[in-house]
């Protein structure tokens, strides 16, 4: 049993504004105490103390405690084509991401891979990922592997592509619902492992292939469903020419029966109103990946007009278009995207958004992004004070909302001084 001390911080609703005291708690001098991986109690420290007379005290005054992050969009074999010059979406996969994910056909190689990839989420905080495998079955294998062996709650799949890429990251419909069926069978719902059936998106997958997709998700509708929606224009331009059957874009999906609460919508950036009203309608959600669209110049998420139609978006770095492991910085860009939209994001939803907000949308509120008794014990420990620059900010901080802005703004990996899994320390 372990007694984590420090100020604490729970969001329970989402906030609603800048005022919504109620949306939080928030302990000067808290606690949260974890046993056998869960948390039992947070709260005041005097309070929680008195449940934990044998429990190891960990002294983090005077950082914060909070959830662990969530990361809903990533792609775990583009960790060596982070910050590739010089490219739109196109062709930039074709010129940095297919080559490169051809790579992780060597088991060993993926296996090596997967250990640094896990390495830089626990650095920044990160405790949850949904991520993309290759198309090979050994770069899943060891990307949840590594997972069971950290036992950390992870989500993913392999990708199904059998077209318009190099044959050497191709699949076939065949092979890639057997791939499929085979990992989902090896490793969904094994210890804290979540599968999600991964159509890459529709200009890399046959209509035979959407059909397979189709049936995997009818099959196993526990497990998530993840693609790639209008994240740039020429791509749109291009699925219309090899879908011209379909309404839209989106319609691709739909048309497969792959919508729902479980379907995860990477970028959705240039949508139409019969989009916008078939993901509000079908519970879909997309996933804002602010420092891929403006590395790749893909576009400005619609963050506000979505959820003034009731759509849950997450958010996400989206390694590597994405050029930071860091949930911090994803906020820090988000923020200037949103208020080149004439939008705001206040520090307390964007805390909220990147713990309990991205667990709401993957329906695992109760397991994970919040410190609630009965939550699974994956906590990040942050100093607001990291670098020279943030303490000379924190001298002038009056608030708890001025910190969190100042950590959605300035922070990166150095403020977080320890992350727990499963309520084990990783740094």
């Amino acid at each position: 049993m372990k007694l984590l001390r420090g100020r604490v911080l729970n969001f329970v609703s989402e906030p609603q504004g800048a005022d919504d005291t109620d949306a939080y708690e928030f302990h000067e001098n808290g606690a949260v105490l974890v046993s056998d991986g869960i948390i039992i109690a947070q709260g005041d420290f005097a309070t929680v103390s008195l449940q934990a007379t044998d429990a190891e005290i960990i002294d983090h005054r005077p950082h914060l405690l909070m959830a662990g992050f969530i990361d809903t969009h990533i792609h775990f074999p583009q960790v060596q084509v982070v910050a590739s010059w010089g490219a739109q979406l196109l062709d930039w996969l074709n010129t940095y991401t297919f080559p490169e994910e051809s790579r992780y056909a060597d088991a060993a190689h993926a296996t090596r891979m997967a250990g640094l990839f896990y390495d830089e989420l626990v650095k920044n905080g990160t405790t949850t990922a949904v991520s993309y495998c290759s198309v090979h079955k050994a770069s899943a294998d060891a990307y949840f592997g590594e997972a069971a062996k950290r036992n950390m709650r992870m989500i993913g799949g392999k990708v199904l592509m059998d077209r318009n890429a190099p044959d050497m990251v191709c699949d076939t419909p065949q092979s890639g619902y057997d791939d499929s069926k085979s990992l989902i069978e090896d490793w969904h719902g094994r210890g804290r492992g979540l599968y999600a059936i991964t159509p890459r998106f529709a200009i890399t997958s046959t209509p035979e292939q959407m059909e397979a997709a189709q049936a995997l998700v009818a099959e196993h509708p526990d497990c998530y469903v993840q693609t790639h929606l209008s994240e740039n224009v020429d791509e749109i331009a291009f699925t219309a020419e090899l879908y011209p059957g379909a309404r839209d874009y989106l319609d691709v999906y739909q048309s497969y029966d792959l919508l729902g609460p479980k379907m995860f919508l990477g970028h959705s950036i240039h949508l139409k109103e019969r989009e916008i009203g078939a993901i509000a309608e079908t519970g879909s959600h997309p996933v804002f990946c602010p420092t891929s669209n403006l590395f790749l110049g893909s576009g400005l998420f619609d963050d506000a007009g979505l959820r003034a139609r009731g759509i849950q978006n997450a958010i996400a770095t989206d390694i590597g278009g994405g050029t930071s492991y860091s949930m911090l910085q994803t906020l820090n860009e988000g923020y200037k995207i949103l208020q080149l939209n004439n939008q705001k994001l206040h520090p307390f939803r964007a805390f909220y958004w990147i713990t309990r907000g991205n667990a709401v949308t993957l329906g695992l509120e109760d397991k994970i992004g919040t410190l609630d008794a009965g939550s699974e014990a994956d906590i990040v420990v942050l100093n607001s004070s990291a670098t020279s620059a943030m303490a000379l900010r924190m001298e002038r901080a009056e608030t708890l909302a001025e910190e969190l802005f100042i950590l959605q703004i300035m922070a990166d990996d150095r403020s977080v001084q320890q992350t727990y899994v499963a309520g084990q320390a990783q740094l």
